[in-house]
């Protein structure tokens, strides 16, 4: 009985664990509910390790991908599709920049923070088109003043 009840607590552990994990919605948009064109709704969040983001392709055109240089470092990259809905399990804390491709030069992007995320001293360095980097540091904005 006693290696029975070790085995269901363990199970109940990792089962419990799982079900702390959050799914976020993102959508991906011609137009916000701002007015501003060209925008990931939310653009910017703030999630938890092991948390998944969900990408949806609300309107035609648009796809997510992570920036390279714009991730922490031994997290694993994604790009999805032009009007693919794609989900990304963020298990390594830090900050994750997001862009639509097609649309990254019109400041098309959105910032995950995940964890104890702190923005990175050369995180907006580097060659970012000008509407994508106003974008971004409004979004970081909100990071410090989480």
């Amino acid at each position: 009985m006693t290696r029975f009840m070790a085995s269901a607590a363990a199970l109940a552990i990792l089962v419990g664990g799982a079900a702390l994990a959050e799914t976020h919605e993102v959508q991906m948009l011609n137009v916000g509910t701002d007015g501003e064109r060209m925008v990931f709704e939310p653009a910017f969040l703030q999630v938890e390790p092991g948390d998944t983001v969900k990408f949806l392709a609300t309107d035609n055109g648009h796809n997510a991908e992570s920036l390279l240089e714009m991730m922490p470092e031994g997290a694993e990259a994604f790009k999805g599709r032009i009007n693919e809905e794609i989900e990304v399990t963020l298990d390594v804390e830090g900050l994750y920049a997001i862009q639509c491709k097609p649309h990254y030069a019109m400041g098309m992007v959105m910032t995950v923070a995940v964890g104890d995320a702190e923005v990175p001293d050369d995180f907006l360095e580097g060659r970012i088109p000008r509407k994508a980097k106003e974008r971004f540091e409004a979004q970081l904005a909100e990071l410090s003043a989480e």
